[in-house]
């Protein structure tokens, strides 16, 4: 079975557009691109990728679209739409021509109205995704855990997934009540959670192991073998260690589960959620 990252970004560095990269992020103030990412998938047994939006453009889903356009380990592409917009059906059915699109994510964790999800239009536009057969990824962060948990329970054929774990607070050692809330979401097969950006939500500078794994556990347990992916989050990942750091710390974890499990974690989900 094919392994997969399913949660990865390239983009070419504009200090305006991209000035959610801080001082303390320096190390991201470069290009990240395909070519530079082909030869750590190569070296850590990665067969492919999928590529997430990290700018709210369709400028953005062209770029993407080309580079998984000329690299075949590009397995998929998560763009941007305006779901609020009057054309979004006009927007979906336009992407439907692009293979490689298969969903698409809005920043909600950056948005000042918490539960901007629940707002009618933008479910107007949610609603339509299942027509043209496309996913949803969810990028919150902890407090807004309780108005996704809502909103997701407004589409039930919908495939959405969590990114990153929804961010809880490593750093500081809080796991309640994000954990009460990511409990929430067990039953709902429709849900996903990407096994992502943990060691970013760690101290960058002296994060162990031992510091994340309560919190997998709380993801396994939630969502059982079937309905997590393995994401790097890379380039992001930079900011605390590297891609096979990343890597290690999953691969250890799931050492103990069986073959078919890791497999499905480390590819068969992704290649299900993404219909890669």
């Amino acid at each position: 079975m094919l392994r997969i990252d399913a949660h990865q970004h390239f983009w070419k560095y504009h200090p305006v557009r991209d000035r959610w990269i801080d001082e303390r992020m320096s190390v991201l103030k470069k290009d990240f691109l395909p070519s530079d990412l082909r030869p750590l998938l190569e070296e850590n047994g990665i067969d492919g990728c999928v590529v997430v939006q990290s700018d709210q453009a369709k400028e953005e889903n062209a770029f993407q679209l080309q580079n998984a356009k000329e690299y075949d380990f590009i397995k998929g592409v998560v763009g941007w739409v305006d779901f609020q917009a009057d054309d979004i059906e006009d927007q979906l059915t336009y992407y439907k021509q692009f293979d490689k699109m298969k969903g698409f994510r809005h920043i909600l964790q950056s948005e000042p109205q918490r539960d901007y999800m629940l707002n009618p239009a933008f479910c107007n536009g949610i609603r339509l995704l299942e027509k043209y057969h496309f996913t949803y990824d969810l990028l919150i962060l902890p407090d807004q855990l309780n108005a996704a948990q809502k909103f997701v329970s407004l589409f039930p054929d919908q495939l959405f997934v969590i990114d990153h774990l929804a961010k809880p607070l490593i750093k500081s050692k809080e796991i309640n009540p994000w954990k009460k809330e990511i409990r929430s979401f067990s039953d709902q097969e429709n849900v996903y959670c990407k096994l992502s950006g943990m060691i970013t939500e760690a101290n960058w500078n002296d994060w162990r192991a031992a510091d994340i794994i309560p919190y997998i556990d709380v993801v396994v347990e939630s969502f059982g073998t079937n309905r997590i992916l393995f994401g790097s989050d890379w380039p992001v990942c930079l900011l605390a260690g590297s891609y096979q750091e990343t890597l290690s710390l999953v691969t250890d974890y799931f050492s103990s589960f069986t073959r078919n499990e890791q497999d499905l974690f480390f590819g068969g989900n992704a290649i299900q959620f993404y219909n890669l």
